[in-house]
């Protein structure tokens, strides 16, 4: 009777770094596209984790995103960093309409001790796949966002890290109220990244 097993793939600690910033890039011009933060048509079209997505030729966009993804693999690496929010808000008021909650989970004694961990490329990158789709059908489930918007990022580490010098000090720029939506998380085995989105809910604006 022949046996099946399923390969393990050997996960690292800077490996399961560029898994998780490589991600965030990925989900931030997604969530910039499907949001209709920027237009459409400056957009250009790839193919990453098996899925047609969507990267910003914004120069602002692309040089924002490359730094950001350098500073949060110096946070990955070091296990410094618990949670990543890319918020939504109104260019004219600053008023916050949605907010993309990305938490991370560590593995410390992966940090600590440099072991490794083992996982399918495969099972994270069909993990990864569904968050993708989920911010692809954000539309459904979202409110239409009927004005010109602006968005921010923010970066939640331990409290023994410095602010480095392109970053300031921020407020949470919560929403009052927001309505939730959980979606799926993926997990290298050495950082589990778990999504929610939250939004203002207008249907209390409108009583």
């Amino acid at each position: 009777m022949a046996s099946k097993s399923s390969t393990k793939d050997i996960i690292t600690l800077r490996g399961s770094t560029a898994i998780v910033s490589e991600f965030f890039g990925y989900a931030a011009n997604s969530i910039l596209y499907n949001r209709g933060v920027y237009p459409e048509e400056s957009f250009g079209r790839v193919k990453k984790y098996g899925l047609p997505l969507l990267l910003s030729q914004d120069e602002g966009v692309k040089t924002f995103i490359a730094n950001l993804n350098t500073q949060l693999s110096e946070w990955l690496e070091s296990g410094k960093l618990q949670r990543i929010v890319l918020v939504i808000m109104s260019k004219a008021t600053n008023e916050v309409f949605e907010r993309w909650n990305f938490s991370i989970e560590t593995d410390k004694e992966v940090v600590e001790k440099g072991v490794s961990r083992e996982k399918s490329d495969k099972e994270i990158m069909r993990e990864i796949q569904a968050i993708m789709r989920q911010i692809a059908s954000s539309i459904t489930y979202l409110p239409c966002l009927d004005e010109p918007c602006i968005f921010d990022v923010l970066a939640y580490t331990d409290m023994d890290v410095a602010v480095p010098f392109t970053w300031t000090e921020s407020d949470p720029k919560l929403i009052e109220n927001p309505q939730m939506v959980k979606l799926h998380s993926f997990d290298t085995k050495i950082h589990k990244v778990d999504t929610l989105v939250s939004y203002k809910n207008d249907e209390w604006d409108e009583q």
